[in-house]
Order: C-alpha cells, then structure tokens, then sequence
C-alpha cells in the first residue's frame, strides 16, 4: 500500500486557508486590502464578538457582476494579474486570489455586489467554501461581506483564539494600519454596536494621525518629506521628548502597503541616536514610495514582509529623512499648563479656599467655583504663632548639626573655577571667588543621582583647585592650563539672539526673556549636550588626565571583568585601568572633565552598558561611554553656579540651534508664551 497520498480538495483549502487566516483581524486585513483595490472611497467595518461570529466589510468600490462573484470564491481567482511579467511591478494590494476563497472555507460567507453599469446585485451565500446559493437582489453599489462564524469547521484553530477583547483589539489596529496608509479614505469601526474609530477621509496624514493615534501624539509629530534618488520618505516622526517604551507606534508603508521592516526600524532609531533615553522607542508613520520593481511583496503569505532590491538605499533614505526632520524641528518645547484626573477633585485640591481651574490645557479659560459657606477658615487671619503650628515642616530639612558639617566640607572642598573659554567670552573674573554656601540639601538630577552641591564650570577644559589636590584628585598645577584647543563645535550656530537674562530658580532653571516669550533652560542639560557634542569633535581619543595618586576601586566581579577586557576601548575614552584581581581595579588615568568622585560612578555605568547586548558596535558603546562622561562632568541641579558662567550657558543654548535634546532625550529649553501668561492671569480671554 502506498504511504503518500494525494490530501483531499476539502482538506488542502482548509490548510492554505490556515496560511491566510490566522484570525479576525486576516479576515478584516483582507477585505479591506479588497475594499480598497477596488476604488472605495468609503469603508465600514463592523465586528460582534471579536469578529468570531459576525464580521462585515461594507465598501462604495466599483462591485462585481454575478459572473465574477461567483467566480472570485475560487483559488487562485484574481482581477489584478495575467502575465508572470506582472508579479514584477506589483501595486495592488492584493493579487493571489486566495483571501475570499481562504476565508469563506473556514466560516459562513454572504455576499452583496453590485456594479453601476447593472440594475440588480447578486447575493451568494457560501458555507465551508461551498457555493449554497446565488440570487439577484437589490443593493448599493459597491461589495458588502458578511464572515460569520469563523472556524467553525476547523476546531484546532478555534482553540488557539484568545478573548473576544483580545481579538477585537487586532481586528480595530489591522483597520487603524489601513487607515494610516490610506488617508483618502474614510474608514468607520464598530464594535458591538459601538463606533470605536471614524476617519475623514481628506487625503491628510495628520488628519489620520489624529484620528487614529489620538490628539496628543499628533501634536508631539514633526514632519517627514525628503527626496533620495527615486525614493521618496513621507509622513511623521516624534520628538525625541514624546517616546515609548515599545515600538508599537513604528508604523511603515511601502507604496501604501503596511510592512514590517527591520531595516527601517534600524534606520529609524540611527536618526535618533544620542536623543533618547535608554529602554525608550521613537513613534513614527513613514510612508516609503520607490518603483514597483524594486520591492518584491510576494515573499509572506499575509504580504506584511517585503524583499528590498537595495537595502542600503532604503536604510540611507529613511536614515536621513528622519535626521533631517528632527534638525528642523524647534528647539523649544511649549510649556502646557495641564489639568489631569478628575477635575472637582483636583479643584478642591488645589484651591481648598475656593478658586478658579484651567478648562484645558491649551485654553487659559477659567471656571469659578465658590467658595464653601461652611469653611469658617475662608479669608480668615493667622497670627504668625498660629501660621507656624499649621504649616508643614519642609521636605528633607538639615539640622543645624548637619548643616555645619556641609558648610565645612564645601569650604574645604575643591573649587573649579571656568575655562578659559569662558573667561573670554565673559571678561576677568576672580578664580577663587568664595562660594556661596547652599541653604539647603541640593536635589539629585536625572538621570545622574548622588551629586553633591558645588560650583562648576561649563565650558569644559580642565579644572583648576583653590587649595591642595586632595588625594586621588587629577593632577594640576597653581595656573590653570590652557583650555582644550578643540573648540565647541560650531555647526548651527547663529549670530546672538536679543535677550534678557533674567536669573535661575530651584538652582536648575535659567530664565531668559526673548521678545513676547519667557524660556527656561535646564542648565544640566544644556551643558551635557555641550559637553557631549565637544567629546565628539576631539575624534577617537578623548583627553585623559593622569592622576598625581592612583585609584583603587572595588566592583562586582562581572563588572571589573568587562572593564578589564575593554581595555582599549576605555583607553580612547581617557581611562586608564589596571586589573588587580577579585574585583579591584587601579585607576591611574581619567578623563579630565570627570570629578574623581565621579570616577566609580562613571566606570560603573560604562560596564552596564558594556554588558547591555544591544551595544554590539564599538561606535555605539563609545557612545555610550560619552553620554556617562558628559552628565558626570556636567552642572548638576542644585549647584550653585556663577551668574555669568549661566548667562554664557544661556547664550550659548540661543545662538546654537543643535541643542535641543541632552543625550537622554530630555528637553534643554521649554518656552511660555506671553499670550499664555495673560491668559492664565485673565488678561485677556
């Protein structure tokens, strides 16, 4: 008896109908593909039960005659190609011819079709891929499908779908995606009655983006228009301040095709390089367009993969497509004034004596809320004896103990005092000028913690020390050196701004005055983008220092064999370590920027990342590596710093338009309006 056998018809569909249907949202990603091919300008889709027993595709296309009805239901049946030379140049969505034969072999299928040119529609009714009936009946132009109950005849699938929530949800992005890469057509989804998504259909992205992606993602877009060679890069891309912690929101199409593409989303997070924080995503919606010969769809059964003639080219296009988007993108991020939760709750909250709350954040409208009869503490007068027993003590308070103890330590401590640099571009200032003692603990800053209160300066080079170098301190002499002869990189700069500086709050923020806006830049990470930007432009090498007495330092094992192995690489970034064993490691050279407190702290950081497997380029733990140099080095929050040196800061950020990120992705500048200002203080309406 022969053991091969020829698999009957019934059971050969049902397994190529496996290979395209793998749940509702196959089903809906289908007909919709079909909907659109078809020209529609309008597409519904409704689902009950996640799709599993009722899913229907309505659509305003050009319809099918009775003929083509019947025959579309079978394999390999397709309008969209005739010739093996058409498989080169695809640009249909669909063009196998198996999504209504897969689907309507696995549920219960009828069929509403009509074309202008007929005076009647046609009616099928499919079950288990089987033809049961087909009748003329009245309808709108247009196809209208109904699938119900998927896999009922094909049990082992029916096991592995989740919950009807679940499926639904797959279902609403499969028509999400469409609607992205469609925005000429105005999609409507209802979930058990319920409308879930509504587009208009205006041939604007944005207006999909917003629909679809919600308000406040459309807002955090910059967008996306270039030219490379016969590629073209559109859409929109998010600021390196609005990420995720996912990649959920990477949304690519290729000639209006949703894709899934490893090489764009490599592209994609190049551009960002150095703007994010660790474990954080960009959002994005790029449409790539390019010849339909130089991009094979037909190597996925669901078509979501494609093949790319020149992989290059496509990472270069969106690499720098993307790059150029965010250069142009302002610098300044607007300050909202945002209300959030419930807003009663919040109001009494806020205003527990009555007062007035924004409506929304971007309105400066206001609402009037009386104030309670019954709060007899209404307007009410406190003696100072009274205001003292109902105050609350403030957050991490020094003793009078403590207190002495840091003032001590800060007067005996080392003093940086500026580059050279600055002092040029500021005028003679004193290089041990006394330090104001700081009246309270200061905060610790992200994403560096544990930073003490000092004074620092900003422009980099190395530091000199009123007093004695303590010990294990870098080496230096009674006369500063000469700063770095590596200037601070100069590309974006503009001529200087009109402005005035107006001080500092919280010893982190920079006021600055500059026309009708107010701007508030962290001088934290301001100073670490500058501080970064000037790593890069010293090349490969970075200027270490050796120390006048070596380090020894204790870390995990794991830890001090990573630095011990990368010996080269910290030896360019200005580290020179010997390995002791156990966990010990003799720091004899550092780089010149880094406190040597810091020391520790940095080689700790650089040894995670060393550890982290996604750092699999030299390029990109060097980088790495400088991003930890930069903050260690950098201002901290809470650091009494010298006026001037923060009005340099400040004109430094102004005229360069390249800083607008730290190399974390957070925010230097953020700017409030006047407008915004006399809206909230009721000027104006």
């Amino acid at each position: 008896m022969s053991k091969i056998i020829q698999l009957d018809p019934h059971l050969a569909n049902l397994i190529a109908a496996g290979e395209v249907v793998e749940r509702p949202a196959s089903v809906v990603k289908e007909l919709v593909e079909n909907a659109i091919d078809a020209g529609a300008k309008t597409v519904t889709v409704e689902l009950q039960n996640g799709g599993m027993t009722f899913l229907r595709v309505s659509d305003d296309g050009c319809g099918m005659s009775r003929e083509d009805a019947k025959t579309a239901f079978l394999r390999h049946a397709t309008s969209k190609l005739r010739t093996k030379e058409d498989l080169e140049a695809i640009g249909t969505l669909g063009f196998r011819g198996e999504a209504l034969a897969a689907t309507a072999a696995v549920s219960r299928v009828d069929l509403l079709t009509r074309t202008a040119e007929d005076l009647e529609g046609a009616h099928l009714t499919l079950e288990g891929g089987k033809l049961l009936s087909c009748e003329a009946a009245g309808c709108p132009v247009g196809t209208t499908i109904v699938v119900r109950d998927l896999f009922f005849n094909t049990p082992a699938r029916m096991k592995f779908m989740k919950r009807d929530s679940v499926e639904a949800s797959a279902a609403a992005s499969a028509v999400q995606k469409q609607a992205l890469a469609h925005p000429e057509v105005a999609f409507r989804l209802i979930k058990d009655g319920a409308l879930q998504l509504q587009t208009p259909g205006d041939g604007e992205l944005l207006s999909a983006v917003y629909a679809v992606l919600g308000r406040q993602a459309a807002l955090e877009m910059v967008p996306v228009d270039s030219r490379w060679e016969k590629l073209g890069l559109t859409g929109f891309v998010s600021k390196p301040t609005a990420t995720r912690g996912s990649r959920s929101n990477q949304i690519f199409f290729v000639n209006h095709r949703y894709i899934r593409s490893k090489t764009m989303t490599a592209a994609l997070e190049e551009a960002y390089r150095n703007q994010l924080m660790t474990g954080r995503f960009p959002s994005c919606v790029l449409e790539l367009t390019m010849p339909l010969s130089a991009v094979d769809v037909n190597v996925h059964p669901a078509k979501t993969e494609v093949k790319f003639l020149n992989e290059r080219e496509i990472f270069d296009c969106v690499h720098y497509g993307v790059l150029g988007a965010l250069n142009k993108a302002p610098a300044q991020v607007p300050f909202t004034f945002e209300a959030t939760g419930n807003r009663q709750q919040a109001t009494e909250k806020a205003f527990p004596l009555g007062g007035r709350w924004p409506e929304g954040p971007d309105e400066g409208t206001f609402v009037d809320r009386p104030a309670p009869k019954d709060d007899n503490r209404f307007f009410k007068a406190m003696s100072a004896e009274e205001y003292r027993k109902a105050a609350k003590p403030p957050a991490n308070t020094l003793s009078r103990r403590d207190y002495e103890q840091l003032s001590r330590a800060l007067e005996t401590g080392p003093r940086p005092a500026p580059s050279q640099a600055l002092r040029d571009a500021v005028g003679p200032v004193s290089l041990h000028s006394p330090v104001q003692l700081p009246e309270e603990a200061a905060p610790s800053d992200l994403p560096c913690q544990g930073e003490a209160p000092q004074c620092a300066h900003w422009g980099g080079g190395v530091a000199s020390q009123a007093s004695a170098p303590a010990e294990g301190a870098p080496l230096s002499t009674a006369t500063p050196p000469p700063a770095s002869p590596v200037p601070l990189p100069l590309a974006g700069e503009v001529s200087a701004p009109d402005f005035r500086y107006i001080g500092e709050v919280f010893r982190t923020y920079l006021l600055v005055e500059q026309g009708e806006e107010l701007i508030l830049i962290d001088k934290h990470a301001a100073h670490e983008r500058i501080n970064f930007e000037r790593l890069l432009a010293q090349g490969t090498q970075i200027l270490g220092q050796t120390l006048l007495q070596p380090l020894a330092l204790r870390f995990d094992r794991e830890e001090a064999a990573l630095l011990a192995g990368n010996r080269e690489l910290l030896l360019s970034l200005g580290y020179d370590l010997d390995d002791l064993g156990e966990g010990d490691l003799l720091l004899r050279q550092m780089p010149s920027d880094v406190p040597a407190s810091e020391a520790a702290a940095a080689l700790s950081e650089i040894a995670g990342h060393l550890a982290d497997g996604r750092l699999d380029t030299p390029q990109r733990l060097r980088e790495e590596a400088l991003h930890t140099i930069a903050c260690k080095a950098a201002i901290k929050a809470g650091w009494i710093t010298d006026p001037k040196e923060l009005e340099a800061l400040a004109r430094t950020v102004l005229t360069r338009h390249d800083l607008k990120y730290c190399p974390h992705g957070r925010p230097i500048c953020t700017v409030i309006t006047k407008k915004q200002m006399e809206k909230q203080f009721k000027r104006i309406t």
